[in-house]
């Protein structure tokens, strides 16, 4: 697969979780959409890291290639974490106030 198929994904995926957080009232959809721009940043990176393997000038630096990888996974472990504690902010918010809608969250400030 050509890199600007995989550019032209991740564009797609990112917009659409942009779309998503700026458009959605729903916490919970909010947290999807951030995850699902999460991973378009690591889908290009990892594509990027492919491309950059797959260059004749890294052949004899074979440690480049797997950086972005690595980088890639530490982003999946912190994504995981926030989920984690978004989720538990999303439960408590709900138990007290009955409603997931983040508009209802500016009415409780005053």
């Amino acid at each position: 697969m050509d890199i600007k198929a995989y550019i032209a994904l991740s564009l797609t995926l990112f917009t659409i979780g942009l779309i998503g957080v700026l458009v959605r009232r729903n916490a919970i959809i909010i947290f999807m959409c951030i995850e699902l721009m999460l991973n378009a940043v690591n889908l290009l990176l990892v594509a990027f890291s492919k491309m950059h393997a797959a260059s004749p000038a890294v052949k004899a630096l074979p440690t480049y290639a797997s950086d972005a990888q690595v980088f890639v996974f530490f982003i999946m472990v912190v994504a995981a974490a926030e989920v984690s504690v978004g989720l538990a902010i999303i439960v408590m918010m709900y138990r007290n106030i009955h409603s997931v809608d983040v508009n209802f969250l500016n009415r409780l400030k005053h």
